[in-house]
């Protein structure tokens, strides 16, 4: 009897893409992958539930996927992820289409479930049993470029944000033993990976659940000594958190990119209290004025939520001083959503849609004003670039200061053929809107 074909549609952050090559992984040893979603007997998609966007995106697939069904091949549609834990028995009640629902705890009964489900004549089954002891880990097959990965460090969260329902979703905070992530990245680079991108909900709490204390220092230097790893990035760590440890081991580590993600969210200190943030307004330009003081060059990413509930003109008015101010490499703005199950979804003054909508457009044009005074800086200037691939003549690639899929990009003027994954140093001559442009 021939394989079942199973093809799987991975939607929301990185995080769940990991979930994802995990899953991949364990399919490829009972079934065949197909990328083609028109070939597949088994359809899996993987939600994303954290914003109203990211649900709606989610519903779309799944209703999209399920027409193929009558269309092509596919006998059983498997929708698993965060909207799954978050929504599943609504879900199974809205949409008959869906045969099988799994919550994110649940991917290691992939397999067994799908057999099941043809087995029983595909009755439906639904599980997704809240339990936050389980992390998704084990080998993977690889999403992304040959070169970089993704690694997890730790599921779920402690730090219940009032705009927030990732813990209820994913649980409470846990850790992964160094053991664990060093044995996953030697198999990595083993692989060829060449850049490690480290991420959690809060990648500078790590270790303080399973070692008493944060262990993020010692963990980057463990990886650091595999010789193959050639970049180490941060995403994901809260400000307030960012212990002069972190910092030091961001500075004096020549293999830890001087790049930081660190998700602000706004700089009012009576909104950070109304969301449930730990950090204040000095706390979070004290830690950045030591990043950019200790890490010589260093490139800070953030994101920034508008129309927060209770957010005045004022307010508003502070947080654009402080983003034209402090002149953040890359910034994403985000407007407040509505997220029932969350306390924010419960509080008063509510700010309306359009004023949402203003907000995100006036921060976009100032930071779009900030990056084009950056990037011009950066004329003249040399980067190592890791190069990516071709767009019609042009080669591209990322510095150091670039995280992939959310920054921008370096385009290369090179005559030559350049391998991909291969690290080239770049002159660059001048800018685009948001990428730059060099020669080798």
């Amino acid at each position: 009897m021939d394989k079942l074909r199973v093809g799987l549609i991975s939607l929301g952050c990185d995080k769940n893409r990991l979930d994802s090559e995990v899953m991949l992984s364990n399919l490829n040893q009972e079934y065949s992958l197909v990328h083609d979603p028109k070939l597949a007997d088994v359809i899996i998609i993987n939600t994303c539930g954290f914003i109203e966007s990211a649900k709606q995106e989610s519903i779309d697939t799944i209703l999209e996927m399920s027409q193929y069904k009558e269309k092509f091949n596919c006998k059983l549609i498997v929708v698993t992820g965060c909207l799954a834990q978050r929504y599943g028995k609504e879900l199974m009640e809205l949409l008959p289409e869906i045969d099988i629902m799994l919550g994110v705890n649940d991917y290691d009964k992939l397999n067994e479930t799908i057999r099941k489900c043809i087995e029983t004549d595909n009755s439906r089954i639904y599980n997704c049993d809240y339990s936050d002891s389980n992390i998704n880990e084990g080998k993977r097959i690889l999403t992304t470029s040959t070169y970089t990965a993704y690694l997890r460090i730790a599921e779920g969260c402690d730090n219940h944000c009032t705009y927030c329902i990732i813990p209820k979703i994913r649980g409470k905070y846990r850790s992964r033993t160094i053991e664990n992530i060093i044995n996953e990245c030697n198999d990595l680079a083993n692989q060829g990976v060449k850049e490690i991108i480290l991420i959690a909900q809060d990648t500078t709490r790590y270790g303080i659940d399973i070692y008493g204390k944060k262990m993020l220092p010692e963990l980057i230097q463990k990886i650091s000594k595999i010789n193959e790893i050639e970049w180490i990035r941060l995403l994901y760590c809260y400000p307030e958190e960012l212990t002069d440890e972190i910092i030091n081991e961001i500075s004096m580590n020549d293999k830890v990119c001087k790049y930081i993600d660190i998700p602000i969210q706004h700089i009012s200190d009576s909104i950070l209290k109304l969301m449930g943030r730990r950090g204040r307004k000095l706390d979070i330009i004290e830690n950045i004025d030591k990043l950019r003081a200790r890490a010589k060059g260093i490139a800070i990413r953030t994101t920034i939520i508008v129309g927060f509930p209770g957010e005045t003109e004022e307010n508003f008015e502070e947080l654009k001083d402080f983003v034209s101010t402090m002149k953040f490499d890359n910034l994403g703005v985000f407007k407040y959503s509505r997220e029932e199950g969350t306390a924010a979804a419960e509080m008063k003054n509510q700010v309306p849609e359009e004023i949402k909508s203003a907000r995100e457009g006036e921060l976009m044009v100032l930071q779009k004003q900030v990056m084009t005074s950056i990037n011009k800086s950066k004329i003249g200037s040399t980067y190592k670039v890791i190069v990516e691939g071709k767009k019609g003549e042009l080669w591209y690639g990322r510095s150091y200061e670039m995280a992939p899929d959310i920054d921008g990009v370096i385009y290369i003027k090179c005559k030559k053929t350049l391998k991909i994954g291969t690290m080239v140093n770049v002159k660059i001559t001048h800018i685009l809107e948001y990428d730059l442009v060099g020669v080798v």
